[in-house]
């Protein structure tokens, strides 16, 4: 069980957030394709921001996992992680998770994707982001906010 205390108090998993909207993509695609291109150039394209996306996800996974904390955002963070991907960026597991959505965009070739994209990085942003931010600067203070001056949120 999770002491509620200690976890930043997101709105929803991400997983669960993307997975959602693509199988609504996949819906809506199914009763209203609604083609980006007139051809199928995408699907190239698309398939090398799926790879980019999952190995930067496994990276910043494993990097996490090293350092001994949650990957959960749900579950309390036991550190400030600045090694790996996390050196880029503070949120590269996300940014992963966006490229990856992008990338199956592109391969299905709808533009329904695009139109999901806008409210899922809402809520990532202000449901997700954002709190993980504040619990972290409560939780770690000073080395935090040293972290977040020197790391850009997302690119």
């Amino acid at each position: 069980m999770t002491n509620t205390l200690d976890a930043p108090g997101v709105i929803a998993r991400p997983p669960i957030l993307y997975a959602g909207a693509f199988l609504l993509m996949l819906a809506l695609r199914h009763f209203w394709p609604m083609p980006i291109f007139a051809r199928p150039i995408a699907l190239w394209p698309g398939i090398a921001l799926i790879a980019l996306g999952a190995a930067t996800v496994i990276w910043g996974r494993q990097t996490l996992v090293a350092a001994g904390t949650n990957v959960n955002p749900g579950q309390p963070a036991t550190t400030i992680v600045s090694s790996g991907p996390y050196r880029f960026s503070r949120n590269p597991i996300y940014v992963a998770v966006t490229l990856l959505f992008i990338g199956l965009t592109l391969a299905f070739d709808t533009w329904w994707g695009v139109a999901l994209l806008v409210p899922v990085l809402l809520v990532m942003h202000f449901g997700v982001v954002l709190r993980e931010e504040r619990y972290l600067e409560r939780k770690f203070g000073e080395s935090y906010r040293q972290y977040r001056a020197g790391v850009r949120r997302y690119v």
